[in-house]
């Protein structure tokens, strides 16, 4: 922004510093003048009227005497007030040059920059600690997001990759298999078109863009359960939803798809055989608490925070067809969570498989401000169930027709 140059800050400081001093010690001897014309040894300390008329008076000892000496003590107050003041100024000021000089380091792209203010606690380090703090937040952000780039691209040439050497092989053998061709090619393009609805959904939930409505987290457990509840038989997992109800505010199609890649992940990696997927959802402390546990082959601690990274599968959450996922569906679970001011924790099991604990601001709370899911907490508090959120067609239907840059579905991580 180009702005006229005007006076420093610091200048500023000076001059105020020099008039206050000048104008104090202007009184000062203003006062000790009328102090030595008070009229005589016996006379009162407080000057009268004839006192101050003294003050002008070329015969008495003040215009000749104390004018040049009150003369050469302001004009040593105003020199002291200026040098004195530039000085404090740009002590006091120093801090924010500090702080100038990072900011301006982080706007040429070096964010790894810290301002790091010593001494104690006052207004310029508070600002100081937080400036810090931003910028961690923003470099963390940033890296985050050209990881994501980077294997986004890499994650979309994949399938790009595969099209292109299938289709030169049917090139060079026209009498290959053509059926055969064609399904593999459109199993390719099945799995980039998911892995860009994928994409799209977690830049959607990334930005926050939705319209927020009574939820409750129970009734979308028990709708995700029963879509997917023929993919648990197939794999021999055991689902199982209880609890009660979890009113919430929010996207009622981004909940559910919340839901259904937590209790999606349970039942894909889990046991081979004889697994167990439990949902549970409880409203505790103006919170509404969603706990999805599964059963599975034992997780390294270091392995689960990596769990919710974009294309972090790992190794140990295989699935036993031999197909990993694009690796999205916790990143897109995370995202979720956090554009609803909630909180995403996921433990290791001790026996083998994961605990994943989703808390999302209850509807009480958010009704606090006078909004409608007050009313709406009240009624599932005596009802003990209020309307579905959304059911599992809708909310894909919901997030295809948003935009075309919205799409809703996720990806098994």
């Amino acid at each position: 922004m180009g702005r006229r140059p005007g006076p420093s800050v610091r200048l500023k400081l000076t001059l105020s510093y020099a008039g206050f001093l000048m104008l104090a010690g202007a009184l000062l001897l203003a006062a000790v003048w009328l102090f030595l014309l008070r009229g005589g040894p016996g006379s009162s300390f407080v000057p009268t009227f004839d006192d101050l008329r003294l003050l002008l008076t070329p015969g008495n000892f003040g215009p000749r005497i104390f004018g040049p000496a009150a003369t050469a003590v302001l004009a040593f107050l105003l020199v002291f007030g200026l040098v004195g003041g530039w000085l404090l100024a740009g002590h006091m000021l120093a801090p924010l040059t500090r702080i100038a000089d990072a900011a301006r380091k982080a706007g040429n792209g070096s964010l790894s920059h810290r301002v790091r203010l010593p001494g104690r606690g006052d207004e310029f380090r508070e600002l100081a600690d937080a400036f810090d703090t931003m910028l961690a937040r923003l470099e963390a952000h940033v890296g985050e997001q050209r990881r994501f780039a980077a294997n986004a691209s890499h994650e979309l040439r994949t399938p790009l990759a595969i099209s292109q050497a299938l289709l030169d092989v049917a090139r060079d053998d026209p009498e290959g298999d053509r059926p055969e061709l064609v399904e593999r090619l459109r199993a390719v393009n099945a799995r980039a078109i998911d892995l860009t609805e994928a994409l799209l959904l977690l830049s959607r939930s990334d930005r926050g863009s939705f319209t927020r409505e009574p939820v409750d987290l129970s009734l979308a457990a028990e709708e995700a359960a029963e879509a997917l509840l023929p993919l648990a038989e197939r794999r021999g997992v055991v689902l199982d939803v209880t609890g009660g109800p979890a009113p919430t505010v929010g996207s009622g199609a981004l909940l559910l798809r919340m839901v259904a890649n937590l209790v999606q992940n349970a039942v894909v990696h889990n046991l081979p055989a004889g697994g167990t997927a439990t949902v549970h959802t409880e409203s505790r402390h103006d919170a509404s608490v969603l706990r999805v546990e599964s059963t599975g082959p034992p997780l390294p601690p270091e392995l689960v925070p990596t769990l919710t990274e974009p294309f972090q599968r790992g190794a140990e959450r295989a699935r036993a067809d031999g197909h990993v996922g694009a690796g999205l569906g916790l990143a897109i679970v995370r995202s979720i969570v956090r554009a609803h001011d909630g909180t995403l924790d996921l433990a290791p099991r001790p026996g083998g498989g994961l605990l994943v604990t989703v808390r999302l601001p209850g509807a009480r709370r958010a009704g606090r401000d006078g909004g409608p899911a007050a009313g709406w907490a009240e009624q599932v508090a005596v009802d003990g169930r209020a309307g579905a959120p959304t059911s599992w067609a809708a909310a894909q239907d919901a997030s295809r027709r948003s935009a075309p840059s919205d799409g809703e579905p996720g990806s098994a991580a």
